[in-house]
């Protein structure tokens, strides 16, 4: 039988989500405290990779068992039971046995916030950037990210993709009443980095360093050394993976999502 865990963590513990030799991971922590609840060898497989010190506030991996299980709630609570704090399993749920939590996937989410001042209850989960941005000027920035499809500008070098095509279907920034500001992205898929990347080119646009019309001319020049740094990890949050509601064998579950 195969299954879709639904989950959130916080990174900074993790060398990332995949596996690692002698790393901690989240797929490893997580595979380990299957295998011992269900007596058998779990391997579980995630929507995507993320990076050390990303964090994910929903989160998809399948997993498969040689049985099926009797009460998916009851396996949910023993695992938040056994699972370190900054691992949280929201909800386990029987998938059609050809349902894969990476390739399925529709779009994902990504959201990326910055405090404009010094917090010490929240350094470990945004970027503290003590520099005025010109959050008008990184918007009309972000807009020019949906005219385009090769995000090569913004990927990880020797990463092995086999293409640096993404569709965007969103990316834009808001400011809450705080000044904390929250970069929300959406696509089918993202490269490794490439979030980070972006919003770090952005930041150089808010503080003035790049018009709105040279970061477009960023994008469109598919290289990598036009690109600033890439922001600090604790701010990256992947925020929503969607699916057809076709893979759940249960037709009234309808595929989550963080906007309902």
């Amino acid at each position: 039988m195969r299954y879709f865990l639904e989950l959130s963590y916080l990174g900074k513990a993790y060398c990332g989500w995949q596996r690692q030799p002698a790393m901690p991971t989240v797929q490893q922590t997580l595979e380990q405290v299957l295998s011992t609840l269900l007596r058998e060898k779990i391997e579980v497989v995630g929507a995507g990779r993320t990076d050390t010190g990303v964090n994910a506030s929903y989160y998809v991996a399948h997993f498969d068992c040689s049985s099926p299980i009797a009460d998916c709630a009851q396996l949910c609570y023993k695992l938040n039971r056994t699972l370190p704090g900054d691992i949280a399993v929201e909800r386990i749920r029987a998938v059609r046995a050809e349902a894969h939590a990476r390739f399925d996937a529709r779009e994902r989410e990504y959201r990326y916030y910055i405090e404009p001042k010094k917090n010490p209850f929240t350094r470990d989960l945004t970027w503290q950037y003590h520099v005025p941005l010109d959050v008008e000027r990184m918007n009309s920035a972000a807009e020019s990210l949906l005219r385009y499809e090769d995000f090569t500008s913004f990927a990880k070098l020797n990463s092995n993709n086999k293409t640096n095509i993404c569709h965007l279907k969103h990316a834009s920034w808001r400011e809450d009443e705080q000044g904390v500001l929250c970069f929300t992205i959406r696509a089918d898929r993202f490269l490794r980095n490439m979030v980070r990347s972006i919003v770090g080119t952005l930041v150089d646009v808010g503080r003035g360093r790049y018009t709105p019309q040279e970061f477009e001319q960023i994008v469109a020049a598919r290289d990598l050394s036009r690109s600033s740094a890439g922001a600090p990890a604790q701010g990256l949050y992947l925020s929503d993976v969607k699916y057809d509601e076709a893979l759940w064998l249960d037709p009234a579950a309808a595929s989550k999502s963080k906007d309902e």
